[in-house]
């Protein structure tokens, strides 16, 4: 446990940030999850709407730091590619 007064308002501090990024987080692989499942089901116009989304809350996770920006493009990449070989 903290024990100095700077250390306890880190902690504070650091316990809001992880609401933040776990909420930002979490949107992130709710977004990329639907379209992994509409892929599946290849419905690839419901998917290719959806992209825009998935594309903003990685953009969104990686200007916040949740994730690395190769780790944000890597992610946009193969999921355009997915959809991208999808037959409909």
């Amino acid at each position: 446990m903290p024990i100095t007064k700077s250390a306890k308002k880190a902690l504070r501090a650091s316990k809001r940030k992880q609401v933040f990024n776990k909420r930002r987080k979490s949107a992130m692989k709710d977004i990329v999850k639907d379209i992994r499942s509409l892929v599946a089901d290849k419905k690839k116009e419901d998917a290719g709407q959806k992209l825009a989304q998935a594309y903003k809350s990685i953009d969104k996770a990686t200007k916040r730091g949740v994730i690395k920006k190769n780790t944000a493009s890597r992610k946009k990449s193969r999921l355009a590619k997915s959809i991208n070989r999808t037959t409909s």
